[in-house]
């Protein structure tokens, strides 16, 4: 039974689709002004291993992930730069997508844009206009009334009263309430604009997601998920608009999931504070699977402390299920009939039984992985056993043990780069040529041209290791 922690209720709740068979996502994206930094990756590694878990349980999921491409930060940087907003967007955009793909995130269904979807907020801004719920000034701008809604502060626990006290002595004179939040900005000088019943201009930051999830996710669906700095205002902005305009209180995203900060030394990770690293920049010293996999040895909603020396753990860690892949796909080769891993297998199922387990509970990625090293260990026993003669090879029985770490690394999201290369095996088929070679030297004692070759090898990043099976090659 699959259990979230619901930022709405404090607590955890089994998952109960909204469709039977089906589940639904909307995570919050990026404002593309800048390259993405490791604290923007994280929401996204995360959903996108939530996302492949949902599927491995048999849901039929739709994700939608937007793109806020005009803001002002966007607007600032093409007026300092002298280029077009939509200049900015998409480079930001595109170095989005360059960044994923090294993380190995799978794209989402759909990446709406604030561009593309103006007539859609134009038309839930009138409609909370038309309910009460939001009141357009003289100039253009258009404000949402906080004190419309009784439901407001349900998310971040707080209360309006609160917040009107704890309200800055700079409040603009013309809303009805400190907390009252922009629909619509009118037009500025030199910036893009849009034709609206209230005049030229462009819609808030808020108003973007409720449209957006509404109009490709219905009325009501399963997940609303990002970073823990969204639940306010972000997020409870999206409530209070969103069943506002749809009429139900109850309605709208049924489970809000928001992952930890990034901090370094213990200070939260961020742009504004210029304490940030971009993934472009990691990306030049660490692969991006090591990456990810920092990522996830952390449960999601606790911080996550970024450093060199926790990459490099990372690195080692990964580096040791990578290595038992090899020794996978060694053993895959040979054939033998036997029973020898038939515990193996059972110990596989176990272990696959726990995996899944950990991701049930909160999608624990963290004590998920622990599994993953569990059998990795039991798979490299067996491995050491069978290449040094002590055990016939079982092909049935370790092909089932090989499944349930192929299955394991497949919601972890690694080995996957190989594949994503698409190089159709020719490092193998190269790597086989190379050692070949070697072997022809050894056989004919010519012990510089194998040294060469070893120590060629060896410096490149791969080491050569010999076996009663042969000899199978590794990244250092």
């Amino acid at each position: 039974m699959l259990k979230v922690y619901n930022t709405l209720t404090r607590e955890k709740e089994e998952f109960v689709p909204v469709k039977q068979g089906e589940a639904s996502i909307y995570c919050c994206g990026v404002t593309p002004y800048n390259h993405p930094h490791i604290g923007n990756a994280r929401p996204f590694v995360t959903w996108d291993v939530i996302r492949r878990y949902l599927a491995r349980k048999g849901y039929k999921v739709h994700y939608i992930q937007n793109f806020t491409d005009v803001d002002d930060k966007i607007i600032h940087a093409a007026k300092q730069e002298g280029v077009q907003w939509s200049d900015i967007s998409g480079r930001y955009i595109k170095s989005y997508f360059e960044s994923m793909d090294a993380l190995n995130v799978r794209h989402a269904d759909l990446y709406p844009r604030v561009s593309e979807t103006i007539p859609d907020i134009i038309g839930m801004i009138g409609t909370l206009v038309e309910k009460g719920y939001a009141y357009p000034l003289e100039n253009g701008d258009v404000f949402y009334s906080v004190e419309k809604f009784a439901g407001y502060g349900k998310l971040s626990g707080r209360k309006l009263e609160d917040m009107q006290a704890g309200a800055r002595v700079e409040v603009d004179g013309r809303k009805h309430h400190p907390m009252d939040f922009a629909l619509w900005k009118s037009a500025k000088p030199g910036e893009p604009f849009w034709e609206s019943p209230w005049g030229q201009g462009r819609p808030g930051w808020h108003i973007e997601c409720s449209a957006m999830s509404l109009k490709y996710l219905g009325e009501t669906f399963d997940f609303h998920g990002g970073g823990s700095d969204l639940v306010f205002p972000h997020h409870e902005n999206e409530i209070a608009q969103s069943q506002a305009c749809i009429g139900d209180e109850k309605g709208f995203a049924h489970y809000w999931l928001h992952n930890g900060f990034i901090t370094i030394r213990n200070e939260k990770m961020s742009k504004s504070k210029n304490n940030f690293f971009t993934v472009k920049d990691i990306l030049r010293e660490f692969p991006g699977e090591v990456v990810r996999f920092f990522i996830l040895q952390t449960h999601y909603r606790s911080p996550l402390d970024f450093s060199e020396e926790r990459l490099q753990e990372a690195r080692t860690s990964l580096g040791r299920l990578e290595n038992t892949r090899a020794c996978i796909k060694e053993l895959s080769k040979l054939q033998g009939e036997s029973d020898t891993a038939k515990e193996l297998a059972a110990k596989a199922g176990e272990l696959l039984a726990a995996f899944d387990e950990a991701m049930d509970d909160d999608f624990n990625t963290a004590l998920a992985i622990s599994q993953m090293f569990a059998l990795s260990k039991e798979i490299n026993v067996y491995y050491q056993d069978v290449t040094s003669g002590g055990k016939a090879f079982d092909a049935k029985n370790f092909a089932v043990a090989a499944k349930a770490y192929e299955d394991m690394a497949g919601i972890i999201g690694i080995f996957e780069q190989e594949e994503a290369g698409g190089d159709d095996g020719l490092v193998e088929k190269l790597m086989e040529l190379i050692i070949g070679i070697r072997q022809d030297a050894r056989k004919e004692k010519n012990w510089a041209v194998a040294d060469r070759i070893r120590d060629g090898l060896k410096e490149a990043g791969i080491v050569l290791e010999d076996s009663k099976n042969g000899v199978r090659w590794k990244k250092a």
